[in-house]
């Protein structure tokens, strides 16, 4: 551990806990169910999909061209979700620093707030 915490989507956040934004993967498929499951949503559909994994955990999803997020409603996914779909927007209108592709890491300070 480099000593910088990462956000949590955690109440209260914890130092140590990471965020990744990334592209779903076909092996992402048991959690991306369960997360559906978790928040009374329809099962998600085979198509490009934008996920949120605390420490390696899935906490969020997000269909890259639209449509409802799921999440985990037992923990604080709100930002999570709101930082998908910011990443979604850059994705649908790509830029040249857009990073499209890319997984992302959010970090914070320690004494930014937690709202």
């Amino acid at each position: 551990m480099n000593g910088t915490p990462t956000i949590s989507a955690s109440a209260p956040p914890e130092a140590g806990d990471e965020l990744t934004i990334r592209m779903a993967v076909p092996a992402d498929a048991p959690a991306l169910r369960r997360l559906a499951q978790l928040d009374s949503a329809p099962a998600p559909e085979q198509v490009a999909t934008l996920v949120a994994a605390i420490d390696g955990e899935l906490r969020a999803a997000l269909p890259l061209e639209g449509g409802r997020a799921i999440a985990d409603p037992f923990r604080r996914t709100e930002e999570v979700v709101a930082m998908l779909a910011a990443r979604a927007r850059q994705l649908r209108e790509p830029t040249p620093s857009s990073g499209r592709g890319r997984s992302i890491r959010v970090l914070r300070a320690l004494s930014a707030p937690w709202a």
